[in-house]
């Protein structure tokens, strides 16, 4: 690596988990209480939002939905948030898009990746090609030999996948191997903290979408013996080193 390059990456922390949404709101309502907790457990934790998410009925503009995504952000405890500049209510599975994203993930280098698992049917369609082009920036961000597409950022092999859903969609993700649930018990309220900053998306008329959101964590958590889960897919069988540990949800 040339030492220009070396200093560039310094610029960019190294992360152990990168959370992917289409929109700012996407991954809070998903997965904020894992991020919440894997930052309390000393874990490296970015986001990345595809989309500024706008224009929407009830923001202004780009700028207060950004400040909306900070503010979560800062409640989460997340140290990275990355907005591209990709069109929302547009989004669509481009080598562009698949690019775009592969560079970010060859910068910061994180060692999972989490983003969404399935259609989101009467939700946008921008969630479906948001995982499109997560599943091909993952494959991209490796690739070897194709250096004039990336800035020359170097190849980073990520380890792991995981696929979120949405707390308003089906409790499972059909056809994968491995679902498992975080014991988010000490970190729900900051994941609805987190929903909340976005008050041009979730006024005081639709304040059913907290209980809708709490309502999701308690029944995932319940199946699992927690009082509060999100649920997740690892798209390869997940392995136990320890039977009884993993049994009993000690690992």
């Amino acid at each position: 690596m040339n030492p220009e390059l070396s200093t560039a990456l310094n610029r960019w922390p190294e992360l152990d988990v990168i959370a992917v949404g289409a929109h700012p709101d996407d991954v809070e309502i998903a997965c904020g209480g894992t991020l919440a907790k894997l930052v309390k457990q000393g874990y490296r934790v970015g986001i990345i939002d595809l989309t500024d998410g706008e224009p929407t009925p009830r923001s202004p503009g780009p700028e207060v939905r950004l400040a909306e995504a900070r503010k979560a952000a800062e409640k989460l405890g997340v140290q990275v948030r990355v907005t591209l500049d990709l069109p929302n209510r547009r989004l669509f599975d481009s080598f562009e898009a698949r690019v775009a994203l592969a560079k970010e993930f060859r910068k910061y280098r994180p060692r999972v990746v989490i983003g969404f698992g399935d259609k989101t049917p009467l939700a946008s369609p921008d969630h479906w090609q948001a995982m499109q082009i997560t599943d091909a920036a993952v494959f991209y961000a490796r690739l070897t030999k194709w250096d004039h597409h990336f800035e020359d950022l170097p190849v980073h092999v990520i380890a792991s996948q995981l696929y979120f859903r949405l707390a308003f969609e089906p409790a499972n993700l059909q056809g994968f191997p491995s679902h498992f649930t975080v014991d988010i018990t000490e970190t729900l309220e900051a994941k609805l903290a987190s929903v909340a900053c976005y008050e041009t998306q979730f006024p005081k008329e639709k304040a059913y979408v907290f209980d809708r959101v709490k309502g999701a964590a308690l029944i995932a958590g319940a199946a699992s013996g927690f009082h509060a889960g999100e649920t997740f897919v690892s798209v390869r069988p997940l392995g136990a080193i320890d039977l009884v540990k993993t049994a009993l949800g000690q690992v």
